[in-house]
């Protein structure tokens, strides 16, 4: 009988991935990316098999564009996107950003809910249909794979919600997304608005539905999930649920659920489910932005079992506390630990593991600064690893940039009591000269190292988050300092600054240049 059911069971579809880590990702607070670090990103996507890499918002700075436009000559077995709203500018720079792209895609929105259209547009319905219309036609002359997406849609009045994806369906847009911009929406709701869509405009068939769902109400992939099993092609996401606010639709979890309860959804993906895992860390270790250890599927916790119950089952049967493999995300099972003996193959390798294809460069750097590690810890762990590979390339200047203007930590000297003002003695160099700056602190080191960056750079910096957390156990584990700054006359706009060491006054020290460095180099996170 199971067998004639197997033979019978309704074949699944293939669902597209869509990700925006690179675009609606990286306006998290924080997360923004230089250059190089996209790159990798971008790499990283290709090779974990989505579809589709919103890879930026051309139009809001050349910093955008650039990435794009380098994104584009990179990946090959992917759709490149890039973000415009529906004005001639928009669609003409995403055009020139993707002109390289083996399959570029642009992707144009217009707000359409009643109060964006009064408060934030001031347009009418049929103006709105109007701009829309000539937005996709605009961008249909540059390329055949256009996404028109009807900004808060799940707010948007249905009948006029109809009108508009069966006028930009008839304009040449071949994948419709329906964004629930502010999370507001319900499953159920979800459900409906796909099935009014498909059951209601009537040139719908020419078109792939998609759904882009924000977690203000933590309710984004079941949001997903309800407009998949309602017929939507697509969804869009993003790599550990990153994004504005509460974040987008976490790619990790609508993948995994689509495959664990196939017999539910009927539905796949292509994504390589072994990637899972260290594209999250990498994503994680790029943008500092780490991954709660309860989170599902990727979270340290994820496939962690210590009630003795548990245990107990899952030493009889596995499946009874877990309903998919650590491996089949690509959790090692083993935490491989390397020494002071270890070689730069073996680095290589367990960085591979990790998430990090390294090149020869790369490598050389990473294997420098293990080697120190090494001779001051005795186990360096995968996290350890992680951590050197962070600091080493990932906090550095894009590549081909001039180096003079940086800031370099060189060293420090600490006098400190309880009963006296900390003294602060640090060395920076910029040009290749050294600057030194002595600080008597008023309140602790932290207050005297922060003050001594201010003189030292010449920048009036705000902290506006500062942490410093054990990257691994034990007493001889690195201080991971992590801070987010921004420059006192531009309040608003952070700068993420990383450091690791097993001194955590020096962490927070390299943290602190690391973030001064993004200053110079003007990364700062998209706002639209």
């Amino acid at each position: 009988m199971e067998q004639s059911a197997e033979k019978t069971a309704e074949p699944r579809r293939l669902i597209t991935v869509f990700d925006t880590t690179l675009r609606d990702g990286e306006q998290s607070p924080g997360a923004s990316m230089n250059l190089s670090e996209k790159l990798e990103v971008a790499k990283a996507l290709e090779e974990l098999g989505v579809d589709v890499i919103e890879a930026g918002f051309p139009i809001v700075s050349s910093g955008d564009f650039e990435s794009v436009l380098e994104i584009s000559k990179t990946v090959k077995n992917c759709s490149v996107c890039g973000l415009a709203r529906c004005v001639d500018k928009d669609i003409d720079a995403a055009h020139d950003s993707l002109k390289v792209a083996v399959r570029p895609r642009i992707h144009v929105f217009l707000a359409t809910s009643a109060i964006h259209r009064e408060f934030k547009l001031r347009m009418t319905q049929d103006d709105i249909i109007a701009r829309a219309v000539e937005g996709v036609k605009r961008a249909r002359n540059y390329c055949d794979d256009i996404e028109f997406s009807p900004e808060d849609a799940s707010r948007t009045e249905i009948d006029f919600l109809c009108k508009v994806v069966e006028a930009v369906i008839a304009a040449g847009a071949s994948t419709v997304n329906i964004p629930d911009t502010v999370g507001y929406t319900t499953p159920q709701e979800m459900y409906d608005r796909i099935q009014t869509l498909r059951n209601r405009v009537p040139n719908i068939d020419k078109a792939a539905i998609s759904v882009h769902c924000h977690n203000d109400l933590g309710m984004a992939v079941a949001n997903t999930l309800s407009a998949i099993r309602a017929g939507a092609q697509q969804f869009e996401c993003a790599v550990n649920g990153l994004g504005e606010r509460a974040g987008n639709c976490a790619l990790e979890e609508v993948v995994m659920s689509l495959k664990t309860r196939g017999d539910i959804f009927l539905a796949d993906t292509r994504i390589n489910t072994k990637k899972i895992v260290p594209t999250s860390r990498l994503v994680s270790q790029i943008t500092g932005l780490k991954v709660q250890r309860n989170k599902a599927i990727v979270g340290q916790n994820a496939f962690a079992h210590e009630s003795g119950i548990h245990q107990a089952g899952m030493l009889r049967e596995r499946t009874t506390y877990e309903i998919m493999t650590p491996e089949s995300v690509g959790l090692l099972k083993s935490d491989l630990v390397l020494g002071k003996h270890s070689g730069r193959a073996a680095l290589a390798d367990r960085a591979k593991h990790l998430g990090h294809e390294l090149t020869q460069e790369q490598l050389d750097k990473v294997f420098v600064e293990f080697k120190k590690l090494a001779d001051r810890k005795k186990d360096v762990f995968d996290v350890d690893i992680l951590a050197i590979i962070e600091q080493s390339i990932h906090d550095k200047k894009t590549e081909g940039e001039s180096i003079d203007r940086y800031w370099h930590y060189v060293g420090y000297e600490l006098e400190i009591g309880s009963e006296k003002k900390p003294l602060l003695k640090i060395t920076l160099s910029q040009n290749n000269e050294n600057k030194t700056v002595e600080i008597c602190g008023e309140g602790g080191p932290v207050n005297a190292l922060f003050e001594a960056v201010q003189t030292a750079t010449g920048y009036q910096l705000v902290i506006r988050e500062y942490k410093v957390d054990a990257v691994s156990g034990g007493p001889d584990a690195q201080g991971e300092a992590l801070v987010l700054l921004e420059e006192a006359s531009a309040p608003g706009v952070i700068y993420r600054g990383h450091g690791v060491s097993t001194d955590v006054i020096e962490a927070s020290i390299m943290a602190m240049i690391g973030a001064v460095n993004r200053l110079i180099d003007g990364q700062t996170p998209t706002d639209a």
